[in-house]
C-alpha cells in the first residue's frame, strides 16, 4: 500500500468528536459489563477458588509435618504433588488451615478474589475493546502488527502466574513452616490469617504475571523506533541489576523466590532483543513495515 492510500485510509476513518465519545462510551459499557459478569462468576465459585489457592499451603504443611515425623521430603516433592506427580503424605489428626479474626473476614476476601479473578477472566475482553477503539486510527500494516500481542499478553500473565503456583509458592512455604519453632511450653507455629494469605498470594501472581510482560512491552517499543536490538544489547548489565532490583522488591526477603523472578525475566529480556531483531530484519527485507 502506497503513502497515499494510507493517508487516504486514515483520513477515511476520521470520525467527529461526538462519534468518538459515543464509541468510547459503548466500549466502557461493554468492558463494565463484562468485569460484573465476570464478578458474579467468580464470586459463585470463590469456594473452589479459595481451596484451590489454598491448596499449595495445605501441601507446604502435609510434607512439613512428615518430616518432622521423619521422612525426608524437600521443597521439590511439593512442586511434583502439586503438578499431580507425587501422593501427599496423610497427616491425620492436622488441619493445615488459615484462620479469620474478623466476622466477615472470609466473606471481604472472598469478594476480593472475585474482583481479582474478574479482571484476569475479563482481560482478553478489556484489551480487545481497547484495540477496537484505537484501531481506526491506525494504518492497516500498525493494525496487523498489533493483533499478535493480544494473544502473546495473556499467554505470558498466565505463565508468570503458573511459575508462582507451581514452583514459587512451594519453596516460600516451605521455608516458612522451617520457621516454626516448638519448645516444652511455648510455640512458635504458622497460622496465617486468610486476608493476609491471598493478598500475598494474589500479589505474588499479580507481580509475575506483569513482569512477564517484558517482550511484550519491548517489542511494541522496537515497533515505534524508540528502541533498537543494538541499544537492548549494549544496555544488558543495566537491565540485569533493574531486573535484581524488581525481584528484590516484588518478592519475599529471600534468595531462592528473588532467583526465580530474576533468571526468567533477563531470559525474557533476551527474548525481547532478539524479538526487536527481527522486527529490524524485516524492515531491512520490506522497509514499507
Amino acid at each position: 500500500m502506497t503513502a497515499y492510500d494510507e493517508n487516504s485510509e486514515l483520513e477515511a476513518s476520521r470520525a467527529p468528536l461526538l462519534e468518538h465519545l459515543t464509541e468510547l462510551r459503548s466500549r466502557l459499557i461493554v468492558c463494565v459489563a463484562a468485569l460484573a459478569a465476570g464478578f458474579i462468576l467468580c464470586f459463585a465459585f470463590a469456594e473452589p477458588i479459595l481451596l484451590a489457592l489454598l491448596r499449595p499451603y495445605e501441601i507446604a504443611g502435609a510434607f512439613y509435618q512428615a518430616n518432622v515425623e521423619g521422612a525426608k521430603h524437600g521443597p521439590f516433592d511439593l512442586v511434583g504433588a502439586l503438578m499431580g506427580l507425587r501422593d501427599v503424605p496423610a497427616t491425620p489428626g492436622r488441619n493445615f488451615g488459615v484462620i479469620a479474626t474478623g466476622v466477615l473476614e472470609t466473606l471481604f476476601t472472598k469478594m476480593k478474589l472475585a474482583g481479582f479473578g474478574a479482571v484476569a477472566l475479563c482481560f482478553p475482553v478489556i484489551a480487545w475493546q481497547l484495540y477496537r477503539f484505537v484501531a481506526p486510527g491506525l494504518y492497516r500494516r500498525e493494525r496487523a502488527a498489533f493483533l499478535p500481542f493480544l494473544v502473546a499478553a495473556p499467554l505470558l500473565f498466565a505463565l508468570g502466574a503458573a511459575l508462582v503456583y507451581y514452583v514459587m509458592l512451594p519453596f516460600v512455604l516451605w521455608f516458612s513452616f522451617s520457621q516454626q519453632a516448638f519448645g516444652t511450653s511455648t510455640a512458635v507455629q504458622l497460622l496465617p490469617k486468610i486476608s493476609e494469605y491471598l493478598s500475598f498470594v494474589t500479589g505474588l501472581l499479580l507481580a509475575f504475571g506483569f513482569c512477564f510482560q517484558l517482550p511484550v512491552v519491548v517489542t511494541l517499543l522496537g515497533l515505534s523506533g524508540m528502541v533498537s536490538s543494538e541499544m537492548l544489547a549494549k544496555g544488558r548489565r543495566y537491565a540485569i541489576v533493574v531486573v535484581v532490583v524488581i525481584a528484590a522488591v516484588v518478592t519475599p526477603p529471600d534468595p531462592i523466590s528473588q532467583l526465580m523472578l530474576a533468571v526468567p525475566l533477563v531470559l525474557l529480556y533476551e527474548v525481547s532483543i532478539w524479538c526487536v531483531r527481527l522486527l529490524e530484519l524485516r524492515r531491512r527485507e520490506a522497509p514499507g513495515l
